[in-house]
C-alpha cells in the first residue's frame, strides 16, 4: 500500500561532504572510492552561478551569449505528472511530450510559468554544452586535480527547467554534477540495489536509460515491497548553487529541482579507451544468450565471466607468454577492431 503523510517512506541518510571552495576537485579518487561526495562551492566562483545570484532575467541574458542558434528539445508535461516525467498511467506511452524550441522560446515558457505557476513542468535535458552552447564550458571550467579530463575527455551537458523530477535511473558513465542555478536534490543508491528500485523496461524510456518504476513520493509497497531496502541503502544529497556532486558510474539517482528556475550543468566521463565498446551491448546480447538457459549452464557461464571478465584485468593471461595471450592481452585499437569483427561475424553468421 502506498503510505500516507504520517509514515512517509523516505530516504534519510546524508551524502558525504567536504569544503570544495578554492580546489581542485580530486575526481578520480572520489569515484575510486565508490562514495558519492557533495564538494560544497567548488563551483560558486563561475559566472554562470553568479547570474543566477541576479536571477533568471540574468541568466537568460547569460545564456543568450552562448546561443548556437540550435533548436533545443524540451520535455513538456502537465500538471497532473506532478513535474515527474515519467510513463502514464496505462503504460503504454509517456506522460509527456517533446518540442524542439529556440533558447529564448525555452526561457520565455520558464518566465511565464513562473508568473502563472500552473504547475506545468518543462525541461531541456541533458544537452551537449559544445554543440548548443559554444564557449559556455570554457567560461565555467571544471578542472580535477590531475589529468582526468585530458586523457578521458567529458561530455559536458546542460539542464535548464523548473520544478521537475528525473525518475531514479543510472549512468554508464562517472558524473560531476555541478548545480548552478536553484536547488537540487539528488536521491543515490548503489548499485546492488536495482532489484530493490524496480526497474521499467530497456525500451521504450523516458530519458534513455531503465526509470524505476518506484513514485518516491508515494511508493505502493503492495506493489514493489523491496523498495523499503532500498531506502535503507540509500542517501540524499541536497544542492545549493555553486556546489558539487560527484558519484560513480552504475549508482542510481532521482534527481528533483526545487525551485521555479533551475540550470545544472553536468560533466559525463569513463577511464577507458575510445576504442572499448559500451557494456549495455554486452549486456543486451547477454540476454539473448545466456538469460533463458539452464540454470546449470547459467552458473557455468558465471564463473567464466568472473575468470574472464570480473576478475582482475591480466589475471586471465598471467601465466600465458605474450604470444600465446591473444584477446586476453592488454586491448589496444587494433586488437579492439579484431574483437568488434569477430563478434559481428558471429552475430552475422
Amino acid at each position: 500500500m502506498a503510505r500516507d503523510d504520517a509514515s512517509p517512506l523516505r530516504v534519510t541518510r546524508r551524502t558525504r561532504e567536504i569544503d570544495g571552495r578554492g580546489m581542485a576537485p580530486d575526481l578520480a579518487a572520489i569515484v575510486e572510492a565508490g562514495v558519492p561526495t557533495i564538494l560544497r562551492g567548488a563551483v560558486a566562483h563561475w559566472p554562470l552561478v553568479a547570474a543566477g545570484r541576479d536571477g533568471p532575467e540574468a541568466v537568460a541574458d547569460y545564456l543568450a551569449r552562448f546561443d548556437g542558434g540550435r533548436p533545443l528539445v524540451a520535455y513538456l508535461g502537465g500538471p497532473a505528472i506532478r513535474g515527474r516525467f515519467h510513463y502514464d498511467r496505462a503504460s503504454t506511452g509517456m506522460n509527456f511530450r517533446t518540442e524542439r524550441l529556440p533558447l529564448p522560446m525555452v526561457m520565455a515558457r520558464l518566465a511565464e510559468g513562473q508568473r502563472s505557476d500552473d504547475g506545468a513542468a518543462l525541461y531541456v535535458g541533458s544537452t551537449d554544452l559544445d554543440h548548443f552552447f559554444p564557449g559556455l564550458r570554457l567560461d565555467n571550467p571544471l578542472a580535477p586535480a590531475d589529468d582526468l579530463f585530458v586523457a578521458h575527455p567529458p561530455l559536458a551537458s546542460i539542464w535548464i527547467g523548473n520544478r521537475t523530477v528525473a525518475a531514479a535511473h543510472h549512468d554508464m558513465s562517472d558524473n560531476a554534477a555541478a548545480c548552478a542555478v536553484g536547488r537540487r536534490r539528488f536521491t543515490l543508491f548503489p548499485p546492488e540495489q536495482i532489484a530493490n528500485l524496480y526497474p521499467g523496461p530497456l525500451e521504450p524510456t523516458p530519458g534513455g536509460q531503465a526509470v524505476t518504476m518506484v513514485d518516491f513520493a508515494a511508493p505502493d509497497l503492495d506493489l514493489y515491497p523491496r523498495f523499503a531496502e532500498a531506502v535503507a541503502a540509500g542517501e540524499i544529497a541536497e544542492l545549493e548553487p555553486g556546489d558539487l556532486l560527484v558519484y560513480p558510474a552504475l549508482w542510481w539517482h532521482q534527481v528533483e529541482a526545487l525551485d521555479p528556475f533551475n540550470v545544472l550543468v553536468n560533466f559525463w566521463w569513463n577511464r577507458v579507451a575510445d576504442h572499448h565498446d559500451t557494456p549495455m551491448t554486452t549486456l543486451l546480447h547477454a540476454l539473448l544468450a545466456l538469460r533463458d538457459r539452464p540454470a546449470h549452464e547459467k552458473r557455468g557461464w558465471q564463473a567464466l565471466f568472473d575468470y574472464y571478465v570480473f576478475g582482475p584485468a591480466d589475471a586471465a593471461a598471467a601465466h600465458l607468454p605474450p604470444a600465446m595471450q591473444g584477446p586476453l592481452g592488454p586491448i589496444d585499437a587494433d586488437l579492439a577492431r579484431r574483437l568488434r569483427g569477430a563478434v559481428a561475424h558471429r552475430l552475422n553468421r
